[in-house]
């Protein structure tokens, strides 16, 4: 099967879910998910499924992605940060519609691969570490957007505090991961506004950096 072939269908699942927005369709079409998932996996890369990824971490759902992607209202003079690089997928769909990524992963085996990835894609707007995502990246704060790719138990204040006024971050919130809602947060200047977006499903984020 080609990629054409492949690609569109879902494509069309996509739009049909409410992922509107022309950049971000493009920018998923320009993604090779297969690149993201381990060989027993790559016959289903172009399903609208979540994939196993290894470490007890999953490639999130293409619908899931692009509704996040979308939520974030990118240009390319926004700086993103991102918790939980994970196979790098999301990533690579941010990195044509932001001026720079810095994304944290946990996972040391995860974020060697994602970076992989990253330079034979040759993406050069992405800066990844191992670290505590939990903790957010305040050498480099402020940032106009958000993405957590894991579920806290609330909007963690460290984070809110590393947003730029105006700025938008995409969360979902929930420690049952039956009972996860995917939060839009917008920082004001005295406070923050929120939308919920729908129920999703996301590991936890957890503090610290796991073992290799």
């Amino acid at each position: 099967m080609n990629w054409d072939n492949r690609i569109s269908p879902l494509l069309g699942e996509l739009r049909n879910g409410g992922v509107t927005d022309p950049a971000v369709l493009a920018a998923i079409e320009g993604v090779p998910r297969e690149l993201f998932v381990s060989e027993p996996f790559k016959a289903r890369a172009y399903e609208n499924v979540a994939l196993p990824i290894g470490r007890h971490q999953t490639i999130s759902q293409p619908l899931v992605v692009g509704l996040m992607t979308q939520a974030l209202a990118l240009t390319d003079r926004k700086k993103v940060l991102e918790i939980g690089t994970g196979s790098g997928y999301q990533t690579a769909v941010l990195a044509p519609l932001c001026r720079r990524i810095y994304s944290i992963e946990r996972h040391p085996q995860l974020h060697d691969e994602a970076e992989a990835r990253f330079r034979h894609l040759r993406l050069t707007n992405i800066t990844s570490i191992i670290g505590d995502g939990s903790a957010g990246w305040p050498e480099q704060a402020p940032f106009e957007r958000i993405l957590v790719t894991a579920a806290a138990e609330d909007v963690p204040r460290v984070l809110l505090q590393q947003l730029a006024v105006g700025g938008i971050m995409i969360i979902p919130i929930g420690v049952d991961e039956h009972d996860q809602r995917l939060m839009r947060i917008k920082r004001t200047t005295d406070g923050a506004e929120t939308e919920d977006m729908g129920g999703v499903r996301f590991v936890p984020l957890l503090p610290g950096v796991a073992d290799k």
